[in-house]
């Protein structure tokens, strides 16, 4: 069997990224930081590119086409199995059409004329143990070597993932430099294999490597002593809360459904208990979501949570990951969210980073099944996150009921318990 440093590579040829000698360094020192720096005593925001945008300004895009290798197969829905007596089996839920109609969208929508277009690059050994443990990077380099392997229910390594896996990890790491470096106020990360899933020590959910992770320490490597994300992915961002559970100095809000733990890749629950440990206690903010909470739902959870907890904290950047299989007509979901959801959602994040961050957004992509309107779903986000005045597309297929009233009884009690168990949201 090859070592590490023979697979590390786009394609099945074996063509190096990096010299062999960073392979064998780095994964013999281990360098996975368990906390990130300690904060800083100012607090006060850098720089930005400008003052914060105004709705005429670009998106940048980051997007690379060698993600669209990563195929995770056919089966029943996401588990790869044939029973034997279907005709016709589902491809995977996590597949590159779905990748492809938000490139397109964007690339011949309306909001075309607003967005820029970037390339981005694999990421390097170094930049992957910044979240992950070199054993776990050996382990994913040593199962593609071999062709392919099944890390959890629905997660499937094959030929072409790693490739994948390691262009959105440094396609996103390209996005946040992008900011960091001044060029601009606004990058999204346009990637697949998703990762808010990927935990610093394993895979999970679809994912191998946690994009949003790594970028978040090379926010904070780069001087940003406070970074907050915000993920509003269906699902709990749990690899991405793990990665950070214990430290100060990186507040993680998830909105997600009530889904609980799914098994040993997945242990967390996304429960409101789940608050972080040691220094980190209070920095981890779940807000897990009934069925059915759609639009009205998540703009009061946005309202009466989330705004007060980054007003509370003050981030020096956003990280706003983003998956639209909240939407009201996903696959992985129930959440009932539309167009003007999404939209809304991203006008207040816009408006938290104006006040916090001088504007500085980082998105990055995570799930959304529904072919065609997740597409649909993204361009209403990144309208909201644009402040664009009024909506450019209409909702193709909106209409399905919601929950309003007990989503509002669900958020009003997280929000008493947060006062009672999260020392800074005492008095929110």
């Amino acid at each position: 069997m090859q070592g590490p440093t023979a697979c590390f590579s786009l394609s099945n040829k074996a063509t190096l990224l990096e010299p062999e000698s960073d392979w064998g360094v780095e994964l013999n020192r281990g360098r996975h930081r368990k906390n990130p720096p300690p904060m800083a005593s100012d607090s006060s925001p850098p720089a930005a590119a400008s003052s914060p945008q105004g709705p005429g300004d670009k998106l940048a895009v980051f997007w690379q086409e060698g993600m669209l290798a990563h195929d995770a197969g056919r089966g029943v829905f996401d588990s790869g199995r044939d029973p034997g007596f279907l005709d016709v089996l589902d491809q995977h839920p996590e597949n590159a059409d779905r990748v492809r109609n938000m490139v397109s969208i964007l690339r011949r929508g309306p909001i075309a004329p607003f967005v820029s277009w970037h390339s981005g690059r694999p990421a390097h050994a170094s930049e992957l143990l910044s979240f992950h443990s070199s054993e776990y990077i050996e382990e994913l380099v040593q199962a593609n070597a071999t062709g392919a392997k099944k890390f959890c229910e629905g997660t499937f390594l094959n030929p072409g993932s790693w490739g994948a896996a390691l262009l959105a990890a440094g396609t996103t790491l390209s996005a946040v430099k992008h900011i960091l470096d001044g060029h601009g106020n606004l990058a999204y990360a346009l990637v697949r294999p998703p990762g808010h899933h990927a935990q610093p020590d394993r895979a999970d959910g679809y994912c191998f490597l946690n994009n949003a992770g790594l970028a978040v320490h090379l926010a904070l490597d780069s001087g940003r002593s406070k970074v907050a994300v915000v993920d509003i992915d269906v699902h709990y961002g749990n690899g991405t809360a793990e990665g950070f559970y214990r430290t100060e100095n990186v507040l993680t809000i998830s909105l997600h459904m009530r889904h609980g733990s799914w098994g040993p890749s997945h242990p967390q629950s996304g429960s409101v208990d789940e608050i972080g440990e040691g220094k980190g206690l209070g920095y981890n903010l779940n807000i897990p979501l009934p069925n059915g909470s759609g639009d009205a739902g998540y703009e009061y959870a946005m309202n009466e949570l989330v705004v007060p907890a980054i007003d509370k904290f003050q981030p020096q950047l956003l990280v706003f990951v983003v998956g639209q299989d909240s939407s009201a007509f996903d696959p992985n979901g129930r959440q009932c969210l539309t167009m003007e959801g999404y939209r809304k959602i991203g006008q207040i994040m816009r408006s938290m980073a104006n006040r916090h961050s001088n504007g500085q957004i980082l998105i990055v992509q995570e799930g959304g099944y529904h072919i065609t309107y997740s597409a649909y779903c993204l361009h209403a986000t990144l309208e909201g996150v644009l402040d664009l005045e009024a909506p450019l597309l209409d909702d193709p297929i909106a209409y399905y009921p919601e929950d309003e009233r007990y989503t509002k009884k669900v958020v009003d009690m997280i929000k008493d318990s947060w006062k009672e168990s999260v020392p800074f949201l005492k008095d929110i």
